[in-house]
């Protein structure tokens, strides 16, 4: 019977490293969680903080209407799409011929790059109350501060990126009738 309390003796120093071990790994989990919580509580922050800092959408989204209207005219008559490859049992091409106009190619060469080009515009106060999106051809010439430019020009590239996003369901369902 003596020996039985030397058993429990060692088992109890077997499992005392273990609780350890085991105290340890809930510790580094309960660390890892708390950071994960942070992390996703500064996104959701940062979401919000971004899409704060356009103050007028309305002018922001014709800001980039416009520059879309740009590429429009600065867009060449293209012919229509053949994309008849198949040849039938007598020998006569099959397929469809596209309009460009209605063609998702041509939305895609329109949206292509038209956030990067928006990083040309800044805000320009009008008066007091007003202020308005103006595109900047010479950065170097501009009369206001050029840092603040530069982030009004980032802010209003990454919401024509979220515009393009949101829209883009409703877009480009005409292209691919």
């Amino acid at each position: 019977m003596a020996q039985a309390p030397q058993v429990a003796q060692h088992e109890k120093t077997v499992l005392q490293p273990q609780k350890k071990s085991s105290d340890r790994i809930r510790s580094t989990l309960n660390k890892t969680k708390m950071a994960s919580s942070i992390l996703w509580l500064l996104s959701i922050f940062s979401i919000f903080t971004i899409a704060a800092c356009i103050d007028d959408n309305c002018a922001a989204c014709n800001a980039v209407a416009a520059e879309l209207e740009i590429q429009l005219s600065k867009e060449k008559p293209r012919n229509h799409l053949d994309m008849r490859n198949r040849l039938d049992s007598k020998g006569q091409r099959q397929g469809k011929v596209i309009d460009y106009r209605m063609s998702e190619l041509r939305a895609v060469e329109l949206l292509d790059g038209l956030c990067e080009k928006m990083q040309d515009y800044t805000l320009e106060m009008i008066d007091s109350s007003r202020r308005v999106w103006i595109k900047v051809d010479n950065w170097e010439i501009l009369t206001i501060d050029k840092q603040e430019a530069k982030t009004h020009s980032k802010d209003i590239s990454s919401y024509c990126g979220r515009l393009l996003e949101e829209t883009e369901d409703e877009v480009n369902p005409q292209y691919y009738l």
